[in-house]
């Protein structure tokens, strides 16, 4: 390769990075952005969700999770959204499979669209529902920023290579986040967002036959409490990729901070969960969140989100504000 070849190939994985990690690129967004434009995007966001969450509170978990799985792929353009003819979208990747809800943001699109034509982007309701869901099943509110705008490449294996999986350990947590511009904070309160919903027993089976590839009778994950190994395998048989568990036992439908304290007892479903005991940080806001003496995890959590809900956006003049959430314009 030449020198100026290699140069140029630098300078764009250079800027690919930059772009991801600046938060200048967070400049456009503000709390109220649609105030003038759209005065009651908000109102009717939270009015959808609200009757939402009335006859399928279980919606909570995967909106919230959708949120998520949008702004590590891309940054939070709404790209996750969108269709593909030949399944070749981020909606299409095996860690997307189990996404459910877009039929509600297609419901809220459609009311705000009614209202105030071609301007609240797709990407800011998957934002701004996340918040509400959350709200909504018992947990904290935030002023959340908007402004961004919907991207127009959804891509299978970029989902594939930026969605951190439930088996990384705590070295790929901190690494996946920091690539994103995320504290080691930031990881473990996002973290708490498992505190609602439910999980395939495929993403953690891995943890209950057969986990040191030995072939050993009962061979378990040791970081998990035994007590639980038992209640998850009278749940789970090996090769289940139908049956649904809850992540958070007992209150799954409810935000709260117990997540930490089943995680502080070894009972975290995921390898992720339980990777957050390796690292004196993560495990002292565990320890924390756990303990009789006051929660902060409320109010972190809403920061943490404004903080994700910054990566890679588009503003100002990228990207576009589709008519659909579903397909580019």
């Amino acid at each position: 390769m030449s020198t100026s070849k290699l140069f140029s190939s630098f300078f764009l994985c250079f800027m690919f990075v930059l772009f991801v990690l600046d938060p200048a690129n967070a400049q456009g967004l503000k709390v109220g952005f649609y105030a003038k434009t759209c005065p009651e995007a908000e109102f009717i966001v939270k009015k959808v969700i609200t009757r939402t969450m009335s006859v399928a509170p279980s919606l909570a978990g995967p909106l919230l999770r959708m949120h998520f799985h949008d702004c590590f792929v891309r940054g939070c353009d709404g790209s996750v959204l969108l269709n593909s003819s030949t399944k070749q979208a981020e909606k299409d990747a095996v860690p997307n499979l189990s996404l459910r809800g877009f039929q509600i943001i297609d419901n809220v699109k459609s009311a705000l669209e009614k209202a105030c034509p071609g301007v609240v982007s797709c990407a800011d309701i998957v934002a701004l529902v996340a918040r509400d869901v959350v709200a909504a099943s018992k947990g904290p509110s935030w002023e959340v920023e908007t402004g961004r705008r919907d991207g127009r490449i959804s891509n299978l294996i970029e989902a594939l290579l930026n969605l951190i999986p439930p088996f990384a350990n705590i070295t790929i947590l901190k690494n996946d986040f920091l690539q994103k511009g995320l504290s080691v904070k930031d990881l473990v309160v996002l973290s708490g967002g498992h505190t609602i919903g439910t999980s395939h027993c495929s993403s953690f089976t891995n943890r209950l036959y057969n986990f040191t590839g030995k072939g050993i009778v009962g061979d378990a994950d040791s970081t998990l409490d035994p007590n639980y190994v038992l209640r998850l395998k009278s749940r789970c048989k090996p090769n289940d990729v139908t049956t649904l568990v809850e992540m958070d036992p007992g209150s799954f439908k409810t935000f709260d901070e117990d997540y930490y304290t089943l995680v502080a007892k070894r009972r975290g479903l995921f390898q992720s969960d339980s990777a957050l005991l390796n690292d004196p940080e993560t495990k002292a806001y565990v320890k924390l969140q756990a303990s009789t003496h006051g929660s902060t995890f409320f109010k972190d959590f809403g920061v943490s989100m404004v903080n994700m809900g910054r990566i890679g956006v588009l503003t100002g003049n990228g990207g576009e504000i589709r008519k659909q959430c579903s397909r580019v314009n």
